[in-house]
């Protein structure tokens, strides 16, 4: 069994989808691990620690050559996986609703692609989630993207010459990257505040300390989905919850964006006439800038003057962070193979429950139902 670990080539893509932690993991389990060199550089991972753990380093065609599971971050060029054994697994973020061109290619190789993203938020696949991994790091990321652009402090300070209020900041979303955000900013000293449509998450935001800001007067949406998602809300509910948020976003300081519905856009929770009732030299903080925006005016990959207030579009927020997040993608890699991992067979067996969720290609064909209209 031989795992092959490419070096990422997206634009902006600083992680890695092994770490000699991991590598060594595999070897222990019986596996080769063949790890591109100069894939873990912009990590701070050098080749010689790959090695050092077990790994074989080289150039990117002995990598690839005769693989059978192949490693990523994102979703690697198919045409870079030529060489690989028939039917090999590609395990990444694969982003299959975004790129869907790639899945056919892989299909038409002959790969079996596993979207790591579609892993089910169950009890024993929480350890192999990448998204909840990943947001951890992008909701604390995105706190501190705010500090460095706001022009004041966090904490309120008394000194002799007067004191400095607390910066007001309002988490809309409260998901796993939410959470950290209100965590984050309170450690930091804020004032915080957060909603969410998901009405069971008050008792979270409170739990952090932070106040929750929700629609009480329209009865009867839980805006629970499947998995733990948000699901689309009534138009009865999104009047309310514009009102209530136009009244409280033009007191705030910052505001961090967290909201994303999988294999939809992203959805809209601020509009340009909201960010011009802010205050001048407020922030805001989009982490679904790359899935459409939760921000009117918000550019994928700038940080935009409107109205006075700097919209942050940040993309790829946890790359922004490559080690720790490379070391928790790598772990929930790990974790996912593992669990599977058949002794007598000397590879991972799938059960139908994760294996049927993840699975994108088979036999040269697409066959996920979200993608073939059958789900």
């Amino acid at each position: 069994m031989k795992i092959a670990v490419l070096r990422e080539t997206a634009p902006g893509e600083a992680r890695v989808a092994a770490t000699p932690e991991t590598v060594k993991k595999f070897a222990a389990l019986g596996a080769t691990v063949a790890v591109e060199a100069g894939a873990g550089g912009p990590a701070s991972i050098a080749d010689a620690a790959f090695a050092e753990a077990g790994g074989t380093v080289g150039e990117r065609a002995a990598t690839i050559a005769g693989a059978d599971i192949v490693l990523g971050v994102q979703g690697p060029d198919p045409a870079a996986l030529a060489g690989a054994a028939p039917g090999a697994w590609v395990v990444a973020g694969l982003n299959p609703f975004g790129d869907r061109a790639r899945i056919d290619a892989y299909a038409a190789a002959g790969l079996e692609a596993l979207a790591m993203e579609f892993m089910p938020r169950i009890t024993r696949a929480q350890s192999m989630d990448i998204l909840s991994s990943q947001s951890n790091l992008s909701g604390y990321k995105a706190v501190l993207d705010a500090a460095a652009e706001y022009g004041r402090a966090f904490p309120m300070m008394m000194t002799a010459a007067g004191t400095v209020s607390a910066a007001r900041v309002f988490v809309m979303g409260v998901g796993v990257a939410g959470l950290q955000a209100i965590a984050t900013a309170r450690r930091l000293g804020a004032q915080v505040s957060a909603t969410d449509v998901r009405a069971a998450t008050k008792e979270q935001i409170l739990s952090l300390g932070a106040k929750p800001i929700f629609v009480e007067a329209v009865k009867g949406i839980e805006g629970e989905g499947t998995g733990g998602y948000a699901t689309e809300m009534s138009d009865e509910y999104k009047a309310a919850q514009a009102e209530l948020v136009s009244s409280h976003i033009a007191k705030q300081d910052i505001v961090i964006t967290t909201a994303l519905i999988p294999g939809r856009p992203a959805p809209r929770l601020i509009s340009d006439a909201q960010v011009a009732s802010m205050r001048p030299g407020s922030v805001i903080v989009d982490l679904a800038v790359e899935q459409g925006g939760n921000v009117e005016g918000a550019v994928p990959g700038e940080v935009v003057l409107r109205h006075g207030v700097k919209i942050v579009g940040h993309r790829n927020v946890p790359s922004r962070l490559a080690a720790d997040a490379s070391a928790l993608f790598a772990r929930n890699l790990f974790n996912f193979l593992s669990a599977f991992w058949d002794k007598e067979a000397g590879r991972p067996v799938l059960d139908a429950e994760i294996g049927d969720a993840i699975r994108l290609t088979q036999g040269g064909q697409v066959i996920h139902p979200r993608l073939t209209g059958a789900a």
